[in-house]
């Protein structure tokens, strides 16, 4: 068995603002980045807008249990079961979330950080699990699971079908989609929800990624132009709802755009071209027809994006677009961000301006787009949306 798989909702939140319309309209108005280069300097980020949590977290003692990334993903959520208009369908909805750790107590992260700065880094290893097994609270690690977004969720939108929590920053967000899809097209449910959140404006975020080199600094400039200098995280969520085609034409609803396929993989990255080539094997697995398409790049602006320049040098006649430069990078977020913005365009029967300078002039509508996604660290993901006829 191999279903159709529509995507007929879509919840997204960037610092662009929320919803598909918002994000549609933007865009194509010539939106410019929204950063806060003050906060974290010297480390730009895009903040999230102002979001009125009642609307789809009616409970103040709800909403204050949770972290800003889980109310962050909690509302996202809900946009896309009110976009799909399928309030009366909680219940038997599968629900596959893309989580990163939860956020951390800075303060006992810098003064565990301060104690390793100068001792030999054959010290540091055993301090480190010394300080894990005796100077940190449980309770602070309950606040930290990765799974409290599904729960959050579940309580708050009564979606109660089977629950899975994937790990692992964008390949968490690629590999929930892809099994989202798989499971749906191989018959093992009707309709679910899939989708991550991340909360960018958080010292936690720069400590993690700073010391890596994985991070811009200074003024933001286009992801292009970055020669793999880093990213500049961004806030965001995004959650689809995923639906077999004839359970949704059975109800009386219209899918946004169809999802064709998605295929991801893990690359060693022992050396330039790597991930290129680990890219260039999952084309192999969609169905990419012949004529104009669509990439929407998720190129963040690290150092894997030579990766992905070899990757799409190979698509000659492909019309591309980078919404990094606009929104950022939200790693566990990002993948579904785009593949939202991807169905958007596909759903309004366009395509997206010019959004970095090294974007395709040409703005012919494509039938299918194919969203890309390389990891900072790791993880290679690509997506084909298309028409849902």
């Amino acid at each position: 068995m191999n279903r159709e798989i529509w995507i007929t909702g879509i919840g997204l939140v960037t610092s662009l603002g929320e919803g598909r319309a918002a994000h549609w309209q933007a865009l194509n108005a010539g939106a410019t980045p929204v950063v806060d280069t003050e906060t974290f300097a010297p480390y730009p980020v895009h903040p999230l807008p102002v979001l009125n949590l009642d609307a789809q977290i009616p409970r103040k003692g709800d909403q204050r249990q949770m972290e800003p990334w889980q109310r962050l993903g909690t509302y996202a959520a809900g946009l896309a079961i009110d976009d799909a208009g399928a309030r009366g369908l909680v219940a038997d909805m599968h629900l596959i979330v893309a989580a990163g750790g939860g956020e951390r107590d800075v303060t006992v992260d810098e003064a565990i950080a301060t104690e390793l700065a100068d001792r030999p880094e054959t010290e540091s290893g055993p301090i480190l699990n010394e300080r894990l097994a005796n100077g940190l609270r449980p309770t602070l690690f309950l606040a930290q699971l990765s799974n409290l977004l599904a729960g959050n969720i579940s309580i708050v939108h009564g979606v109660t079908g089977s629950s899975r929590t994937f790990m692992g920053e964008e390949s968490a967000a690629a590999d929930a989609i892809r099994i989202a899809h798989a499971r749906l097209a191989e018959g093992r449910g009707e309709i679910a929800l899939v989708g991550g959140a991340f909360a960018a404006q958080r010292w936690d975020m720069v400590l993690l990624y700073a010391p890596g080199g994985a991070l811009w600094q200074g003024a933001p400039v286009p992801v292009s132009e970055r020669a793999g200098g880093g990213a500049v995280l961004g806030a965001m969520s995004a959650f689809l709802v995923l639906e077999h085609a004839e359970h949704a034409r059975a109800r009386g609803v219209r899918g946004i755009a169809k999802l064709s396929g998605v295929a991801t993989d893990a690359s060693r990255r022992a050396g330039p071209g790597d991930a290129a080539a680990s890219a260039t094997g999952l084309l192999a697995k969609l169905p990419i027809a012949a004529g104009a398409l669509g990439v929407l790049s998720g190129d963040s602006g690290a150092a894997v994006q030579a990766d992905e320049a070899r990757f799409l040098a190979a698509l000659p006649d492909a019309v591309t677009r980078r919404p990094g430069t606009l929104i950022g990078h939200g790693t566990e977020a990002s993948f579904p961000a785009h593949v939202a913005l991807a169905a958007t365009a596909i759903g309004e029967g366009g395509f997206y301006p010019v959004l970095d300078p090294a974007d395709t002039v040409s703005r012919a509508a494509p039938r299918q787009i194919l969203v890309t996604g390389f990891g900072i660290f790791r993880g290679e993901a690509l997506a084909l949306v298309e028409p849902a006829i």
